[in-house]
């Protein structure tokens, strides 16, 4: 798998991206909406207060808790611990 970095922003993702970003506290999912120096902004996604094994979440896109967002969300840039790829539908729903 070639990783492409935005030149722009030096992230491996892109607006319109799914991620699942780890920070100092928790775990969001959500769409990518916009880069900003400081922030990112998530829409259509949520909070993940348990991934269950992480592997098999990101391989399978099943997660063992989820707390949908009623809109979007910021996720500090200086929080971030690590980003995945979410190559699946983010929930519509908590669980």
């Amino acid at each position: 798998m070639t990783i492409k970095i935005n030149e722009k922003t030096h992230l491996p993702f892109e607006v319109g991206d799914k991620i699942l970003v780890r920070t100092v506290t928790m775990y969001q999912l959500g769409t990518v909406a916009h880069i900003g120096p400081e922030f990112l902004v998530l829409e259509d996604g949520g909070w993940v207060g348990d991934t269950g094994r992480l592997g098999k979440a990101l391989a399978e896109g099943d997660l063992s808790e989820f707390e949908r967002a009623p809109s979007w969300m910021l996720v500090g840039r200086g929080a971030i611990v690590d980003a995945f790829p979410w190559d699946h539908d983010v929930p519509k729903k908590s669980k």
